[in-house]
């Protein structure tokens, strides 16, 4: 063989070695730590696990309606889009002024799952009002009292996780939750879509009320006593006491200020997206409309069921800041690509991105705030303070883009969102540290 053809498998022979070994190696280090992270949610009893997931799972379910498929059941009834705007403005603003409260309930009472159980029966009552009496007025009680429960049952699931699985399990544990979460928003979009076409738009929210009697049965198989009151809002290990941070305290917390800013400047951008998707959906008057809008919210929730334990799993590998820049500039790319999209058939796609958005966004933020208020005791205020800048950007979102739209066409409103994604990924970039800890306290 001439010299030069040796040399020249030699090296093909080699770099084929190196990658496999480098691809071994990857493989053995994710299962290594896959294996960690489970072990410590097998420290968990059985009830309490499947409790949780359950839980997730139903909540999903139940939260499904309130959103893309009201902004969808009230365009079918001949709302406007300024006044469907309005109604889900509405709801979100309720959810702003219970956001700060409901925090500071999670991180004060001790029975978790009781402060759970009031939002999901408040969202039972929402739901039945929706469906037998959609005038302007009783729509706009409904959304307000569903708006509240935003700020009672996040913060309750969060402070139960965190409770059981302490922030050495956090980030398996949180993936876990949001792949249950999506797995039912899944189902329940699916089962939507059908129902809406064999039996009525109305029957979906009546569905949506009764599958709140699961949610309550999951929830009761949580055991209270293995919720540690004092994990469960990031204080210290001994710190049982109620003696903890003011709001003023956390606004000196410079990271969490930070991240505070770009998760506001992305819930603007992509709060109101796919609700204006919803509206054009359902004024088309097409036959399948109905089935288009529940695929488009499907197919990002089985994504997310699939990708978030891993991305919980690439978040200690890795860090947090790589997934979340990685997770807006997906979301800035699905902006985009709706400029050119209007085929129903060919959104779906393109609404695979939000799903992979979704997942890194979602997972990713409940880690940073957990990084950025340990030992504080206020994690589930933290968590209000944010839900409560990001709620009044959201409904900034959907009444500043319905009338950008309403004036001007879906262009120029979705490329201002992608505008708004990829100024907060700047910021991320430039300001906001790696927030993963070396090692962790408990």
């Amino acid at each position: 063989m001439h010299p030069k053809t040796l040399y020249s498998a030699t090296r093909r022979i080699a770099a084929a070695e190196t990658i496999v070994s480098v691809s071994s190696r990857s493989h053995r280090v994710i299962a290594e730590h896959r294996e960690r992270r489970k072990s410590l949610d097998r420290q968990l009893c059985d009830r309490s696990r499947r409790g949780l997931d359950w839980t997730n799972f139903f909540l999903g379910d139940v939260q499904m309606s309130f959103g893309a498929f009201l902004a969808f059941y009230l365009a079918s009834l001949g709302w406007s889009k300024q006044d469907v705007g309005f109604a889900l403005t509405v709801g979100v603003l309720a959810g702003v002024a219970a956001q700060i409260p409901g925090g500071a309930a999670a991180d004060a009472v001790r029975w978790k799952r009781g402060l759970a159980a009031i939002g999901i029966v408040i969202i039972a009552a929402s739901a039945v009002i929706l469906a037998l009496w959609p005038d302007l007025p009783l729509v706009f009680a409904a959304q307000i009292l569903h708006g509240l429960t935003g700020g009672i049952v996040g913060p309750a699931i969060m402070a139960i996780s965190l409770g059981l699985a302490g922030r050495r399990g956090m980030s398996f544990r949180v993936g876990r939750n949001f792949r249950f979460a999506a797995a039912g928003n899944a189902l329940t979009a699916a089962g939507m879509g059908t129902i809406a076409v064999y039996f009525s738009n109305q029957a979906i929210f009546l569905v949506t009320a009764a599958l709140c009697i699961p949610t309550l049965i999951a929830l009761a198989q949580i055991r209270p006593e293995e919720i540690d009151y004092a994990r469960a809002r990031n204080a210290g290990k001994r710190d049982q006491t109620l003696d903890i941070q003011r709001v003023i305290d956390l606004a000196k917390n410079r990271n969490l200020l930070v991240f505070a800013g770009c998760l506001l400047l992305f819930q603007f951008s992509n709060a109101s997206l796919l609700p204006i998707l919803g509206e054009n959906l359902g004024q088309s008057r097409e036959t399948l409309s109905v089935l288009y809008m529940a695929g488009l919210i499907v197919v990002p929730q089985l994504i997310v069921a699939i990708l978030a334990p891993w991305i919980g799993y690439w978040s200690e590998l890795w860090g947090r800041k790589p997934l979340f820049l990685a997770g807006l500039a997906f979301e800035a790319t699905r902006a985009l690509l709706f400029t050119i999209v209007v085929d129903p058939r060919f959104m779906i796609p393109v609404q695979m991105l939000d799903g992979i958005t979704g997942s890194i966004i979602t997972v990713t933020t409940i880690l940073i705030i957990t990084d950025v208020t340990s030992g504080t005791g206020r994690f589930n205020l933290a968590q209000g303070l944010l839900g409560t800048l990001t709620g009044l950007s959201a409904a900034l979102s959907n009444s500043v883009t319905g009338a950008i739209v309403q004036q001007f066409g879906d262009v120029p409103g979705l490329l201002a969102m992608a505008a708004g994604t990829a100024t907060a990924a700047v910021l991320v970039w430039l300001l906001l540290p790696e927030t993963k800890p070396k090692e962790y306290e408990d």
